[in-house]
């Protein structure tokens, strides 16, 4: 049996260095993102080294533009790295496409030893091998048709061009075993697991080979990464057993599920980070949110700053289950760190949002002075920045298109609800100072004249200057309109009225 047990690793060792090492394959999933928030925390709570390494060795699956999109993921997030492609570091370079050489040595030396072999199988041969796998019901996994090859046959193959991929001599018998801080001792037979490919025929090195190499290279304390690895990290002790390395502390955490308990995917909405920003979600709502799925303080703590999160983070407190990804507790906590915000931070955040989604007539670029006013009307109900420019729209719009029916309240007529805005317009248009304090002074006595409830004669204000019949503070959003447009908007309604009894 080989065993791994790293339990008494958990005590930090120092000094600590993580690492996240995404592949650029396409944009990065909120999952993955989380992972580098667990390595992250672990790295600042233990002040220790946050390394991002870019994976980019898959160059069939490689996406243009994925790095950039990645790092902008982080930097949204305050993740920053200590080390990285962007801003060097003593265990450079942090692209392992240009680390190729380290792997070839790697797996040539693994050859020499006996560990590795080369194998000079077709892909055809490969498929076919599967199939018949598959047929008589038996796992899939390499034959090790090439395990024992004579130097002759090796020869041969060589001689007939064929490049081979080189292999890891995977003990027949035995186990590996391992501790990792979750899930506890792990034990896998070898008779499970195949000999896996080292490197490709291309020259490029598999994850299996490439993490190991790295990882020891860059003198990664603790690896920590999702439980879908968990089957991969007795191929990768192995190589590490192999190579005579130590090995690095395994964490293994659950994955983020959907409602359903199914991983996480775009059937349940939007799982890419940076489209979370894109729909009005606040960095310090996803980092709060992300760093509390599948780890927490106690069973009540919900809202916690970032440094709060680094006092306290621990990689004991990473739960076993696959973690929920509540969407309704995410808006609900995004509302609240909105409503946290400062009215000028509030509108400087929510001005993007709002030069993109007003109607095109709204002019360009939008009077800041203005928009700052408005902006206490809507923040306590504001869950997310998106929704600004339609709790907005009514401000900045020349014409309101609403069903006239709405500004007839309960219990009132068409004729009722005209002479009430009638009158209402006569004084307004005879109040020397427009505020909040001068309308509530001058509408809440009217309405009573008028014989009417307060709630009456306001629902009909509210509708003939905003269209809306639920908005912000009636007194507050018709100052913030001015006299001028809340006098043509009620002339309007007033019209609309007149159409509607004629």
């Amino acid at each position: 049996m080989v065993e791994y047990h790293s339990s008494e690793r958990i005590a930090m060792p120092t000094p600590v260095r993580v690492r996240f090492a995404p592949s650029p394959t396409g944009r990065p999933h909120v999952g993955g993102i989380r992972t580098a928030m667990f390595n992250w925390l672990m790295a600042r709570h233990a002040g220790g080294k946050f390394v991002l390494r870019i994976e980019d060795t898959d160059v069939t699956r490689k996406v243009e533009g994925a790095v950039e999109y990645i790092m902008d993921g982080l930097k949204w997030l305050g993740l920053d790295w200590d080390e990285g492609p962007d801003v060097g570091g003593d265990y450079g370079p942090y692209y392992q496409s240009q680390r190729l050489d380290l792997y070839r040595q790697a797996a040539d030396r693994l050859v020499k030893q006996g560990d590795a072999y080369y194998c000079y199988c077709s892909p055809e041969r490969l498929v076919e091998m599967r199939k018949e796998q598959v047929a008589r019901k038996q796992p899939p996994g390499y034959d090790r048709h090439c395990r024992d090859l004579a130097p002759q046959e090796r020869a041969q193959k060589e001689a007939g061009g064929i490049v081979p991929v080189v292999r890891f001599k995977v003990p027949l018998e035995g186990q590996t075993k391992f501790t990792d801080l979750i899930y506890g001792d792990v034990t896998f037979e070898h008779s499970t697991i195949d000999d896996f490919v080292l490197l490709k025929s291309d020259g490029y090195p598999t994850y299996h080979l490439a993490n190991v190499v790295d990882d020891h290279a860059m003198e990664i304390s603790h690896v920590i990464r999702g439980e879908e690895w968990v089957s991969s990290t007795p191929r990768h002790l192995l190589i590490y057993g192999a190579l005579g390395y130590d090995p690095p502390q395994y964490v293994h955490h659950p994955l983020i599920v959907g409602p359903d308990r199914a991983k996480l995917s775009k059937r349940h909405g939007d799982v890419s980070i940076l489209e979370f920003r894109k729909h009005g979600y606040l960095p310090e709502t996803m980092f709060n949110f992300l760093a509390l799925i599948g780890w927490s303080l106690d069973d009540k703590t919900e809202l916690m700053t970032r440094q709060e999160l680094i006092d306290n983070f621990s990689l004991e407190r990473i739960g076993k289950t696959g973690a929920i990804f509540n969407r309704d507790k995410l808006d609900w906590m995004n509302g609240v760190y909105i409503r946290s915000l400062s009215i000028e931070d509030f509108t400087q955040r929510a001005l993007p949002f709002l030069e993109q989604g007003l109607p095109s007539p709204v002019k360009r670029p939008l009077d800041i002075d203005y928009v700052r006013r408005m902006m206490p009307l809507i923040q306590e109900r504001t869950k997310k920045l998106t929704e600004a420019p339609g709790l907005v729209k009514f401000f900045f719009v020349d014409k309101l298109d609403y069903d006239p029916t709405l500004l007839i309240a309960r219990n009132m007529t068409p004729e009722s609800t005209l002479a009430a805005l009638d009158a209402s317009s006569q004084r307004l248009s005879k109040l020397s100072i427009f505020n909040e304090e001068s309308l509530e002074t001058l509408l809440r006595p009217l309405a009573e004249e008028l014989g009417l409830k307060a709630g009456q004669l306001f629902g009909a204000l509210r509708t003939a200057v905003t269209g809306e019949t639920a908005t912000p503070p009636l007194f507050q959003t018709m100052a913030v309109l001015g006299r001028e447009r809340c006098l043509r908007r009620i002339d309007e309604a007033l019209e609309k009225l007149r159409r509607l009894s004629s």
